[in-house]
């Protein structure tokens, strides 16, 4: 046997060891920093980009930008309408044209559907015009112009085909106890108005002035269940027309039942239209003051009716429609209203806690 020495490596030693494995640790301590840091320019890319993501993290301002409780809610409303946004969805692509043409959403946008909601959300319950909103989100207004009246439209056809009018049997299943000397009321009504800009035509002027608010408005009248969901929207009628005007020409007398009741204010007189009884104060009718039961009735009537206040006032919550309505908005004024009244049922809880669980 011939024993052959193995050949002796000169440049490995003891001491070049230990620097190799310094060097194997300083590389891996490095590579952990270079990912520290490319996670710390994603995070101030973030907050440089306009986003829903930049306010996952603050329900606060979740609140004020969409007028969604939280961003859980937020993202609970995106799961419903997903679904409809990459089949359903018929894009804008000129919006000044008198015809303009539309197309299915394409797969490459602008911004991520999601954040065209976002977008959309913003103009309503910020009000934010959209100049404001192409900085914001860095798109041209022209964009910004699109894709409002994509959504507003979208919206108003999704939401709109979901049942708002909610059946007797349910709404009686849901009855409050504090409507327990009212229990066949299905719907509590009331109307409301928004300022918008008074046209030049002095008939139009004439149309759509309100004397009780001394200004050119827009009328709707919105109806809700006694536990609190808005169950019937109107369409915007002139300012000028009168609350009974308005419930002849609104529709709800179709759904109305003999064995139902409605609830509305003093100034409701519709007792010829409806098919229905009526809760309504009653009139002092020439009497120097009224009798006891009659006040009664005043009190409770209205402890009861002023819910349909509350819930007129969450929809007035969107800045859109504190100021006076431009008359290049009105094209899609009824939609974005409607949608606005939808959305209360989505957005926010119950009007009162304890009816949490109706």
């Amino acid at each position: 046997m011939v024993f052959v020495a193995p050949e002796h490596d000169y440049c490995v030693s003891p001491a070049s060891g230990v620097r190799i494995n310094e060097l194997v640790m300083q590389n891996e301590a490095l590579q952990k920093q270079v990912q520290m840091l490319q996670h710390e320019v994603q995070r101030l890319q973030l907050r440089t980009r306009f986003c829903l993501e930049r306010f996952k993290c603050s329900d606060d301002d979740i609140r004020h930008y969409t007028r969604f409780a939280s961003y859980r809610h937020f993202q609970y409303f995106w799961k419903l309408v997903e679904p409809a946004v990459m089949t359903k969805m018929i894009r804008v692509t000129n919006t000044k044209s008198s015809t303009a043409s539309s197309e299915r959403f394409p797969t490459s946008t602008k911004l991520p559907p999601i954040d065209e909601l976002f977008l959309f959300l913003m103009y309503l319950a910020v009000g934010s015009t959209h100049r404001d909103l192409g900085e914001r989100f860095g798109i041209h207004r022209t964009t910004v112009s699109r894709i409002i009246t994509t959504w507003a439209n979208f919206l108003y056809d999704l939401l709109g085909r979901q049942r708002l009018w909610l059946p007797r049997e349910v709404v009686r299943a849901r009855l409050p106890v504090e409507f327990a000397l009212f229990p066949d009321t299905q719907v509590v009504l009331d109307c409301t108005e928004i300022y918008c800009q008074t046209p030049s035509d002095l008939m139009l002027q004439s149309e759509v002035f309100s004397t009780y608010k001394s200004h050119s408005t827009l009328k709707a009248m919105i109806g809700i269940a006694p536990h609190g969901a808005i169950t019937f929207v109107s369409a915007l009628y002139a300012g000028s027309m009168s609350d009974r005007e308005i419930f002849k020409q609104s529709g709800i007398i179709s759904v109305l039942e003999p064995d139902m009741a409605i609830m509305v204010d003093r100034g409701f007189l519709v007792d010829s239209l409806a098919p229905c009884k009526v809760y309504r104060p009653p009139f002092r009718s020439g009497k120097r003051q009224m009798n006891p039961h009659d006040v009664l009735q005043t009190q409770n009537i209205a402890r009861l009716r002023i819910h349909v206040e509350r819930c007129i006032r969450r929809v007035k919550e969107n800045k859109f429609f504190d100021g006076v309505i431009p008359l290049a908005a009105c094209g899609i004024i009824d939609e974005l209203f409607n949608v606005a009244c939808y959305l209360v049922n989505y957005q926010n809880g119950p009007l009162v806690k304890a009816w949490a669980t109706c």
